[in-house]
């Protein structure tokens, strides 16, 4: 990769960690409601899974969701304004930070029920089989999934039809506040997820590098018809499961332990090395983030909730 892509690497990982810091301010502050899942210190597995999809790919993901619209292309003004509940958001405002979408960037968004995701990449995976395109469905959820009915039925199916899917299991070790070992009788999921006969790959998902180089081969294989890949992405948040949540289950020892291995510094430290990059470029880019989340903020403050009477628009039936 060259200095200008490893950069734009940079940028996506502090556009996301940055937009993530700016939530918990707004939230704090009463400008959202209901539930908000950040996704702080996972950066390095959306960015990575992601980095060699084309525009037509779909991507869907569970409802630690922000990252993902945002690294797909999604616009920061409108994911603040959904999360403001506001009318001017990606979803007008009613779908909120765990139901994020956008079906101009091919983002079939995030969701709330736990494993729901995964029937419906299938889903999407068989419609571009049965067109006879050469499209992936990238498909996220965490390792809380792997224990859910819904998530077996998907992944049968998904490699009995030989279906263009990559599964990334984000395992940040904990659903809510159990543990994986206290959750799931085989502790590695990418061993439980083998029995479906497919590949399966375990990654250090805090390094970019090896996260992009694994998704670089599923795409490949799912885009040349070769069926679904699995990936288990070794990562961890650094919040809690929720806004809500103080995380007490965790020790100060592990945090730290997870934090030493950052992604962002990660990545810095790699582009300075390879290209001696001066400190003040990558100021240009916090910057340029700063200044972006500022506008996020600014236009969703300005915006307003949609009048009652729309709340009835956007459903299946009258």
């Amino acid at each position: 990769m060259n200095k200008a892509e490893l950069m734009e690497v940079y940028y996506l990982m502090q556009l996301a960690r940055t937009f993530e810091t700016r939530v918990a301010e707004q939230y704090t502050r009463g400008k959202m409601g209901g539930f908000c899942h950040l996704y702080t210190g996972e950066e390095a597995v959306a960015v990575g899974a992601m980095w060699h999809l084309r525009d037509d790919d779909y991507v869907i993901g569970s409802y630690r969701d922000h990252a993902y619209y945002l690294l797909r292309g999604g616009d920061p003004g409108k994911a603040m304004a959904e999360l403001f509940g506001h009318k001017e958001g990606c979803c007008k405002g009613k779908g909120g930070s765990m139901h994020l979408f956008d079906w101009d960037i091919n983002f079939l968004g995030g969701y709330a029920i736990v494993a729901g995701m995964c029937p419906l990449a299938v889903g999407a995976a068989k419609s571009i089989q049965y067109r006879g395109e050469d499209r992936v469905v990238v498909c996220f959820f965490g390792d809380g999934a792997t224990n859910q009915g819904v998530y077996h039925e998907a992944l049968n199916m998904g490699s009995l039809y030989e279906l263009p899917i990559v599964w990334v299991c984000e395992n940040n070790h904990y659903a809510i506040g159990t543990s994986v070992p206290r959750s799931s009788a085989r502790e590695s999921l990418a061993r439980k997820a083998r029995s479906y006969e497919m590949p399966t790959y375990v990654v250090d998902g805090m390094d970019f590098f090896k996260m992009q180089s694994v998704a670089e081969r599923a795409i490949a294989d799912a885009r040349a018809g070769k069926g679904p890949s699995f990936i288990e992405a070794q990562c961890y948040r650094y919040r809690g499961h929720s806004m809500s949540d103080p995380a007490t289950y965790r020790s100060e020892e592990e945090v730290e332990y997870w934090k030493k291995r950052d992604p962002i510094p990660r990545i810095k430290a790699a582009i300075k090395h390879d290209f001696e990059v001066e400190e003040e470029e990558f100021e240009e880019v916090d910057a340029r983030v700063r200044r972006e989340l500022d506008e996020a903020i600014e236009f969703a403050s300005e915006g307003s909730e949609l009048p009652v009477e729309r709340l009835y628009e956007d459903l299946y039936v009258e």
